[in-house]
């Protein structure tokens, strides 16, 4: 697994990650496993079953283009040469709402959790989006996933609704959480 390493994740975006297609390549096969992991493991991610290969693909292909676009941001998290995490947000689509983007995923894998990651990813991540002029960056959660719900909270994101039992993975129902950090109102 991990060694004892506690050095701080390397903090790529999609640009750094599609200038080397050796690197393009492994980061989709590693972002597929992490994804699968960690559905596997049952993470709140938006799949009740582990993505395919091709559905991690054809994501990150939408992603990718949409930050060649402008409308998106990706990171990705690496300790060593190791993939260990990635996020990404994307601006909405419709035009009314083009001022304001979703951040859709943090996955960081199980052997990297509490070494500060998917808090690297989503400083990161806000801080495209600022860069970007995106007005509120918004997104929802697994109200059960209590350790993201904390991160956001301490990166500056408030609760502006919950839809309670919502979520549905089989039998289980759970809240679905939304989150919002409000560029506006910081300066």
């Amino acid at each position: 697994m991990t060694s004892g390493v506690t050095a701080e994740p390397a903090i790529l975006d999609a640009m750094e990650l599609t200038s080397d297609p050796e690197l393009e390549v492994r980061f989709a096969e590693s972002a597929h496993q992490i994804l699968a992991d960690l559905v596997s493991g049952g993470a709140a991610l938006g799949w009740v079953e582990p993505p395919s290969r091709d559905e991690v693909s054809d994501l990150l292909g939408h992603v990718i283009s949409a930050v060649q676009a402008g409308d998106a941001a990706l990171r990705a998290a690496y300790l060593g040469r190791r993939l260990v995490g990635l996020g990404y947000w994307l601006r909405y689509a419709r035009p009314t709402h083009r001022p304001h983007a979703d951040l859709e995923k943090i996955a960081v894998e199980a052997a990297a959790h509490g070494r500060g990651v998917g808090r690297a990813l989503t400083a990161a991540l806000i801080a495209d989006a600022r860069e970007a002029g995106i007005e509120v960056l918004t997104l929802d959660a697994r109200g059960d996933n209590t350790s993201a719900l904390q991160l956001y909270r301490s990166l500056g994101f408030t609760e502006y609704g919950r839809l309670p039992g919502f979520v549905a993975v089989g039998e289980h129902r759970y809240d679905k959480v939304f989150y919002m950090l409000d560029f506006r109102q910081q300066g």
